[in-house]
Order: structure tokens, then sequence, then C-alpha cells
């Protein structure tokens, strides 16, 4: 398995893995498309895939942003998945090992998420639960 940023050509492949994912809405093609296309081109962040015999099986969407707290850059990881035949064989390690060094070399302190489904996963790979996480429906 390798690790890439994404490309124009695997939009198709992510919007089915996107779709996967989300439980709080439902993706709507037309502004997955738009946004894959902002996230491509965005300087704050990155869109990165796995890939496995050149099938993309993941992607791990994060961007990087200057805080008070942290005394600069931290990184979020808004969106992690990975195709149920490839959970527990390392692609979600990949992506995550992928998205740490992206994060660490522009500066970041710390990289955080918020999860509902895969806390065993990122106690994993050495992440800590750290806040509660709210949100306000707009």
């Amino acid at each position: 398995m390798q690790v890439r940023r994404a490309t124009p050509g695997d939009v198709n492949r992510v919007l089915s893995l996107a779709s996967d994912l989300a439980t709080s809405f439902d993706v709507e093609a037309g502004a997955f498309r738009a946004s894959y296309q902002q996230v491509l081109t965005d300087d704050h962040g990155l869109l990165l895939v796995v890939e496995d015999n050149k099938e993309v099986v993941g992607y791990c969407l994060g961007f990087d942003h200057v805080t008070f707290f942290a005394n600069g850059r931290v990184a979020w990881v808004e969106e992690m998945m990975v195709s149920s035949s490839h959970r527990r064989k390392g692609a979600g390690r990949l992506l995550m090992a992928a998205f740490e060094r992206w994060s660490a070399d522009r500066g970041a302190k710390l990289v955080a998420l918020a999860t509902r489904r895969a806390a065993g996963f990122y106690r994993a790979v050495g992440y800590e639960e750290s806040a509660t996480y709210f949100r306000k429906m707009l």
C-alpha cells in the first residue's frame, strides 16, 4: 500500500468512500465535487489517498491553522475513511503517519480530530482523549 496526495482523477472513488463515512449528512455529488476541487488547491488543506494495487482504498482530509493556545500551528483531521475490506491492514496507519509528517513539516504542535466510531484505532496510533466535541447545525 502507498499513500499519495489526491488528484482530480480520484474524485469518484473518494466520493464513494465519503458517502460510506457520512452519518450526519447525505453526501451530495454536486457539492462534493465543488468542495473536492477547492480542497485540492487549499494551501492549508491536505487530501491524501491510500492505494492498494492502484485502487484507492482510503482517504484522509485535514487542515492546519494558527492558534493562540498552542503558540502556533495545529492540524485537524476532518475526515478519514478506509474501505471495510482494508481495515486492520495498515491503511489507516499509513494515512495518519503521512498526515502527521505533513503537519510537523508545517510546524504544527499537535494533530487533533473528533470521532464517534474509531476511538480504538486512534488510541492504537498514539492519540489520547482530550476534549468533548460540541456542534450546532446551521
